[in-house]
Order: C-alpha cells, then structure tokens, then sequence
C-alpha cells in the first residue's frame, strides 16, 4: 500500500518536521494559560485580544486521548482520510507468552483509524472495528500504522490500517466511523 494522494495543504496536516498534534498542544487550560505569546507575555488573555489557535478534528481528539498517549502512540502525520502513527512494545504490552497482547495492537490500530476519520469540525466515532493478527510483536519492537479512508458517505466510513514492523505486515485493521450530528 503506498502513501495515500489525498492534500496535505489544510490546517490540520503536520509536516514530517513539524510538531505532532500531541506536542502541539498544551496538556490542561492551566498550561495552555500559561503558555507565552509572540511578544512574550505569559498572561493569559480573556478579552480576545491575543486569541490561541483552537484544535479540530483530529489534533483536537488526540490532545485529550490520554489512553494513546499514555501508552507512548505519536501522530508520525496525518490529514483528512488518513494517517501515520508509531508506537514502541513496552514491558507492560506482552502478555504470558511473551508477546503483544492483542488488544494493544488493537487499540493502536484503533487510535490511527480515529486519527484518519476526524476531520476538522467533525466528531466522529467507531461503529465497529475488526482486526486481523498475521504476525506476532515483542518487547522493544517498534510498530507504524497507517490508516487510510475506503469510502466515506454522509456520516458513515470505512477505513482499513495496517500495522508494520519494518518490512512485515503484523496486522489489518478494517474500521467503520459515524460521524455524530452537531451539539445543540
């Protein structure tokens, strides 16, 4: 599967130099108060005058995704219809035989499919997901998923993942999204 042809040119692109929509972000209003503006200030500003750039989409959900984050996933890229993200096999991923539970190989697929299915301005959720393990992971390996849109219509999507070590297909991921309607 090659890199998706969708544009990279909106707001909610990274660039591969860029921050990650993690790094990008303050973790608490508390930090985001106190973080400097371009003229230094370190006083956060009620009156509008010196306005903070508000996340959407996707760098919006994953600023307050402590479970990926938690669990060391970055956003590598990403923009509307797919994404890129990596995670390390840590000590407490392996289960009794040694190797990568399922389920946080599931979960990282999960969260590179959240990632490619919430465009800015939108909230949008899994309906259902499935997962097939092809190959097993171990402590220290380091994984990349890549999620990429099959077909969105009206609010419902399907998007597939696969998940790599190096040069081997450890899993695929199929997942299908609805996009909730407005808050009122």
């Amino acid at each position: 599967m090659g890199q998706p042809t969708h544009d990279t040119t909106t707001a909610e692109s990274q660039t591969p130099n860029g921050p990650s929509p993690a790094e990008a972000a303050p973790e608490s209003p508390a930090e985001a108060a106190a973080q400097p503006d371009p003229e230094g200030s370190t006083e956060a500003s009620t009156s509008g005058a010196a306005t903070q750039t508000e996340l959407t989409g996707a760098a919006a959900m994953f600023a307050n995704d402590r479970a990926s984050q938690h669990l060391g996933i970055t956003v590598d890229d990403h923009g509307p219809g797919w994404a890129q993200c990596s995670m390390t096999v840590t000590e407490i991923m392996t289960n009794g035989h040694d190797i990568t539970h399922g389920g946080y190989v599931f979960l990282f697929a999960d969260t590179t499919f959240a990632m490619a299915c919430n465009y800015p301005g939108s909230i949008t959720v899994a309906s259902g997901g499935d997962i097939d393990f092809l190959k097993p992971t171990y402590l220290g390996d380091q994984l990349v998923a890549r999620g990429h849109e099959v077909i969105k219509q009206g609010r419902s999507g399907i998007y597939d993942v696969t998940v790599t070590r190096g040069d081997d297909i450890i899993a695929t991921y199929r997942g299908r999204s609805r996009t909730l309607p407005a808050r009122k």
